[in-house]
């Protein structure tokens, strides 16, 4: 006790986490809702603006430009945990968690990306990656100093890194499959959490254009909270949902499937 009360307030104090957590959650949602719900799969629609924002603030992230993240993705729809899949639990957890950025090919943009290639918007931002990089780091460092740099850009790139890969492997190997989807995909409150609501993967690949990943009321989707807040302000529009009787049909026809 004596040693964690020394370490918080000589390594970190309210101001590391309130840094932390002021970068960690709008950059996080630049990937959960920018990149994922509404590049990849077009969960809803906005205007320009936010677009703008969310393609930002996802790039801020480090995990790569838009255009190459959304190929990725599409690409483990696409093939999810079968052969060509880039980060399946099937070739090996550590593969799944991180291995596959060396040793995965780039999924093709033309191929799995073709519309975001053509739209000049994305396609900007997307070119503009070391820009976006540069001011994830930068914004913290003008705010905080060296102190800033670290928690809210260098322990911030950290976690938001591993909860979005633990989504690839964790999220495909650990929680519970209420829905029977043709991958390993799996739900887990505490990647639910972690995730601002991605880690209801499960729900995810058995509804892959819904905007929202929870699906019950106590399933916390932080993310889809934000969607539905931007629908009420009319800057979201086009959202897809899951209705309750699509939800029933799907859970009664997999129960059947499963009897035989």
């Amino acid at each position: 006790m004596a040693a964690g009360w020394l370490a918080w307030h000589r390594i970190f104090g309210w101001r590391d986490i309130v840094l932390l957590a002021g970068f960690y959650l709008p950059i996080s949602m630049g990937i959960t809702i920018g990149f994922h719900r509404y590049l990849t799969h077009r969960g809803f629609r906005t205007n320009a603006l936010v677009k703008a924002l969310l393609l930002i603030l996802g790039s801020m992230a480090i995990q790569g430009s838009a255009i190459d993240w959304v190929a990725n993705h599409r690409k483990h729809h696409a093939l999810s945990d079968r052969a060509g899949d880039p980060h399946s639990p099937a070739d090996g957890f550590f593969h799944a968690h991180i291995g596959w950025l060396w040793t995965n090919e780039a999924a093709d943009p033309e191929l799995y990306a073709r519309d975001l290639v053509a739209d000049r918007m994305v396609a900007t931002v997307s070119r503009l990656f070391p820009l976006w990089l540069a001011l994830g780091l930068g914004l913290p460092l003008l705010l905080g100093g060296w102190e800033g740099l670290l928690w809210g850009g260098l322990v911030r790139v950290f976690l938001t890194h591993h909860v979005t890969w633990s989504i690839n492997s964790i999220g495909h190997t650990f929680g519970r499959r209420p829905f029977e989807t043709k991958d390993r995909s799996t739900n887990l409150w505490i990647m639910g959490l972690l995730a601002l609501g991605e880690g209801w993967h499960n729900n995810h690949h058995a509804f892959p254009r819904s905007a929202f990943h929870g699906l019950r009321w106590w399933q916390v989707d932080a993310s889809g909270l934000v969607i539905r807040l931007l629908g009420l302000l009319r800057l979201a529009h086009e959202i897809q949902r899951v209705s309750r009787a699509e939800i029933r049909t799907r859970l009664e026809r997999d129960l059947a499937s499963s009897a035989v």
